[in-house]
């Protein structure tokens, strides 16, 4: 029964995580946002309430 062998257990877990936490972020940071966020002035937009008679 393989999965009661504990002996390659540590280096598996230990890989994985090098994984997760080196290569995962590099790619996700690496992404190109197609569109760059730009800063929007509050008095430009000016939020009116709804008139709900009823």
């Amino acid at each position: 029964m393989p999965q009661l062998n504990p002996k390659p257990w540590f280096m598996i877990l230990f890989f994985s995580w090098v994984i997760f936490l080196t290569i995962i972020p590099t790619k996700i940071i690496n992404h190109i946002q197609p569109n760059d966020p730009t800063q929007v002035d509050a008095k430009e937009h000016k939020n009116d309430t709804w008139n709900w008679p009823w």
